[in-house]
């Protein structure tokens, strides 16, 4: 029975990875440099997005691989580290193993599409490997990048310091910063052709600039837009049927809970009338050019990943790390003919 399982898993890991043949991927570029990415398979597809984004920013792509291992500190030094610290305090990994199963098989395969793209270059091109650390990456590894910058965008990256400087800030004003995006009616234009113009206010350089791209297979995608890197798909943008634009409009997406410490454990929180024991563990940080690991505690309450500074002691509830869909209704939405078809089939 054990060797009929290991067959099995052989000959369904040969299936997946058989389908993605880079001789059917074609990568045209047009005037701007803009890619369009046509192939057979949305995997190919998927394929084919990760070799023309690492032929442009092959360097930006290392970091978000290193930060799915959790190894950002060994490229950019103590800056990295604390990257690294964090993805640990959230159990970014950890979540996506948790949840691996509620993704769907036809999105596990767009991911397995990317990664092997992303990897095939980095073979193909080992002078432009940067850090050694990053290369061969695996599924889960970017989807625990994924968990990381979809916590950053739930806005991690802003209440952690407060949370570490003592301060815990109070609820915004009103901030006309952001960005913006216009739809015209086909009853409004001349053309009598619809129009969505996209103002996303990203930066040219770095982990959150934005990489126009067209992508088309013969399973039903065809979509384009921006991308941020790392991105197996598009973020927002349009195809022949729709199209939608993010923008900046300060919703809450993080609860902040100030736990109450028993005086008689410091390790313990009141929790529905009873006293429970943090869960504490040792994040695991290797810093560039210090040959030895460092740990730093991290802690765990049911509220989730848990600090304990002078001023108190603070959890997060953070919906990334409650769902790791997200990108998966990305790609629903890329392949979307309506509004209903957009939406995530429940595991």
């Amino acid at each position: 029975m054990k060797k009929l399982l290991l067959f099995l898993l052989i000959a369904n890991s040969f299936i997946s990875r058989a389908q993605i043949n880079p001789d059917r991927i074609n990568i045209a570029r047009d005037s701007f440099g803009v890619p369009h990415i046509f192939a057979p398979t949305d995997p190919e597809v998927a394929y084919g997005i990760a070799w023309a984004h690492a032929e442009d920013d092959f360097e930006t792509l290392q970091m978000v691989v290193l930060s799915g291992k959790a190894k950002l500190g060994t490229g950019l030094g103590r800056k990295g580290a604390e990257a690294d610290y964090v993805i640990q305090l959230l159990r970014c990994r950890q979540t996506v193993d948790e949840q691996w199963h509620t993704l769907s098989p036809d999105f596990l395969e767009l991911i397995k599409g990317y990664v092997a793209g992303l990897n095939a270059y980095a073979k193909a091109n080992p002078s432009k490997v940067k850090y050694k650390k990053a290369f061969p990456f695996n599924e889960k590894e970017y989807m625990t990048a994924v968990v990381f910058s979809v916590s950053l965008f739930c806005g991690v990256d802003a209440i952690l310091p407060q949370i570490l400087g003592g301060k815990v800030a109070t609820l915004p004003g009103f901030n006309t910063d952001g960005s913006n995006a216009f739809a015209m009616n086909s009853v409004k234009t001349t053309t009598g052709e619809s129009f969505l113009a996209i103002n996303a206010h990203q930066p040219n350089t770095g982990p959150v600039a934005f990489y126009e791209a067209h992508l088309q297979s013969e399973q039903g995608w065809n979509m384009l837009g921006g991308l941020f890197p790392g991105g197996c798909l598009i973020f927002h943008g349009t195809n022949e049927n729709l199209g939608w634009a993010h923008t900046v409009n300060y919703q809450d997406k993080i609860d902040l809970f100030q736990l109450k410490m028993n005086p008689a454990n410091k390790n313990q929180y009141e929790f529905d009338g009873q006293w429970i024991t943090l869960e504490e563990n040792k994040a695991r940080l290797k810093v560039k050019g210090i040959p030895i690991r460092i740990g730093k505690k991290i802690w765990w309450s049911k509220y989730g990943p848990t600090l304990k500074t002078k001023n108190g002691t603070f959890s997060l509830r953070v919906p990334a790390l409650m769902d790791i869909k997200a990108l998966e209704q990305w790609y629903r939405m890329n392949k979307a003919k309506t509004l209903p078809s957009s939406t995530v089939p429940c595991a």
